[in-house]
């Protein structure tokens, strides 16, 4: 597989430099999640016509971007940014932001015959674009804090009392998964998981405890699906609406988003588990995450707008063939072909827009805002 950067195998004059190695169990997990990511939206119309697509989708997204956060916290630095890495926030986020956003406005206009064009409301996906900036913006600031995991957590069930904290540029969904990029980083400074040895080979007890783990939430989800409906669970697991808009208007109702974090916390655990460590045919896909993540919505598009997906019957054969489809589309979304052709779009390297031409084109460690092209 191949790598990027290099690691110093020595110090001083002369010293020996080695590729840095990549470790799979990260692409692995990367690819995991935006395969989750896809799955959630394609699902999303069948969940209308269907208690258990419905509770599939709870379970999901009890954790999947959390999880998300959580990795991208993970290869995430906090020292005082580089010239370098501060173009990377221009030539990695803001530009595919503006991208993309025009590229929505232009398809809605043709499929729907109008177009609102407003960079301050995200269109789809693009809200966890922004939330990568600002996540990066603002990580040297919490790194100085004591106890910078607690700010975060305390931030994001503070959020969700104040209702002029919208999703104008998608500040409400943010602050309220800030905690778990914040916990990511957290982890990689203190070397957590090496110290743990955590990447090591699990016992095939604590895979199946994981498996239990999520197979509960699962059932908990059905079993439970009334009460689920009737708080309107969905929407809370979006960290984006303020409590009273949700029907939490109680003094309490931050408890809710404190559960909902801890249960997030558990079954990302889970799913981390239970992601294989070794290297497989697929695990160099992992490296292109945001090709997929930026280009799957445009393929669900015309599935969501026509109502194709509804009032599909029997659910028992439509949820899987939309599983492996969405699998098939995450895949087909991180190959060669698709990447060479939207790279333009989904890492432009806009030197005409810099004073120094170089900071668009310069290598170093580039990757894309979740960190995925970052050896280790």
């Amino acid at each position: 597989m191949s790598t990027t950067g290099a690691d110093a195998a020595g110090t001083g004059t002369g010293a020996v430099q080695r590729p840095r190695r990549r470790v799979p169990f990260w692409d692995n997990a990367r690819y995991a999640c935006i395969v989750l990511v896809v799955l959630g939206h394609a699902i999303q119309r069948l969940i209308y016509d269907s208690d258990i697509a419905l509770a599939g989708y709870l379970a999901l997204y009890a954790f999947h971007m959390p999880a998300f956060a959580i990795i991208s916290g993970y290869f995430s630095k906090s020292g005082s940014p580089t010239r370098v890495q501060m173009a990377r926030v221009i030539t990695d986020i803001l530009v595919p932001y503006f991208i993309f956003e025009l590229l929505w406005t232009l398809t809605k206009w043709l499929v729907e015959g109008q177009a609102d064009p407003n960079l301050s409301k995200p269109s789809w996906t693009l809200w966890f674009l922004l939330a990568l900036g600002i996540f990066r913006l603002v990580l040297p600031y919490l790194a100085l804090l004591r106890w910078p995991l607690l700010w975060t957590v305390l931030i994001s069930i503070g959020v969700g009392y104040m209702p002029n904290v919208d999703s104008t540029f998608s500040l409400s969904r943010t602050l309220g998964l800030l905690p778990f990029f914040t916990l990511g980083w957290w982890l990689r400074e203190r070397d957590l998981i090496t110290r743990f040895r955590l990447l090591e080979r699990r016992p095939w007890w604590l895979r199946i405890v994981a498996l239990a783990v999520l197979a509960t939430a699962g059932l908990a989800a059905w079993r439970w699906i009334d009460v689920w409906q009737a708080i309107d669970l969905r929407h809370w697991l979006f960290y984006e609406d303020a409590y009273a808009d949700l029907g939490g208007e109680q003094w309490w109702a931050g408890g809710l988003r404190i559960a909902l974090m801890g249960l997030a916390v558990v079954l990302s655990a889970a799913f981390f588990t239970l992601v294989p460590r070794g290297t497989y045919w697929w695990t160099p896909f992992g490296q292109y995450t945001m090709y997929v993540f930026l280009l799957h919505s445009f393929v669900l598009y015309p599935f969501r707008e026509s109502g194709v997906l509804r009032d599909l019957d029997p659910t028992w054969l439509w949820l899987p063939l939309v599983t492996v489809a969405s699998v098939l589309l995450a895949l087909a979304l991180a190959t060669k072909p698709v990447r060479r052709v939207f790279r333009p779009l989904v890492e432009p390297r806009p030197r005409w827009l810099f004073a120094d031409p170089g900071l668009a084109s310069r290598e170093g460690h580039r990757s894309d805002p979740t960190g995925s092209r970052r050896p280790r």
